[in-house]
């Protein structure tokens, strides 16, 4: 009887038998929700939380400009806190420069820190052979390199956090500006 309750697809629930409960198949819903779609489900959720926040568009652009540009720099730890407080001196939102830090995640660290590098390395007068990445594979070249190193990757982090500062705010910003106009739209149809 408990084998039946247990592979019988018309009990979705758990049946109670003289005290023990027996799991039986999941339900469609209960099927729907496995974990990548429950990653899914949490970010389409907290992407029209941040879009239906009542701020101005300008606000919310600048939130994500600003930790867009905090996320480009190699300063781990730190990006959070500096896109935070750019973001409160310049009156963005902070929930989204905090969130938009994280385009250099750990999948997106070394292809964006090594254009990054090579970037900065057009621009910084160093012995450019010295300079390339296969020989920064040890943390013995990195301290030899020091300061020629931390320059070109600064120089050139800086570069990319403005470029792509830049764009993500002029994006972020039409795309809030045309949400707030739909919904503007909206609501006057309703009414």
């Amino acid at each position: 009887m408990a084998i039946a309750a247990m592979v019988s697809p018309e009990k979705p629930t758990m049946r109670a038998e003289q005290g023990a409960t027996v799991p039986v198949l999941l339900s469609a819903r209960q099927r729907r929700y496995t974990w990548p779609q429950r990653w899914q489900r949490r970010c389409r959720y907290w992407y029209y939380r941040a879009l239906r926040l009542e701020t101005c568009p300008k606000a919310l652009a600048r939130g994500i400009g600003l930790g867009v540009f905090a996320g480009c720099f190699p300063l781990f730890g730190l990006q959070i806190l500096i896109g935070v407080s750019l973001a409160t001196i310049l009156r963005g939102n902070k929930v989204l420069a905090a969130a938009a830090t994280w385009i250099s995640n750990p999948f997106t660290y070394l292809p964006l820190f090594s254009f990054n590098f090579q970037l900065g390395r057009l621009f910084v007068p160093t012995d450019n052979r010295l300079l390339t990445l296969e020989k920064l594979s040890s943390w013995q070249t990195l301290q030899d390199l020091g300061s020629d190193f931390l320059h070109a990757l600064m120089l050139g982090s800086l570069l990319v956090a403005i470029a792509l500062g830049f764009a993500a705010y002029w994006i972020s910003l039409h795309l809030a500006q045309r949400h707030h106009q739909q919904r503007r739209h909206r609501r006057a149809a309703n009414d």
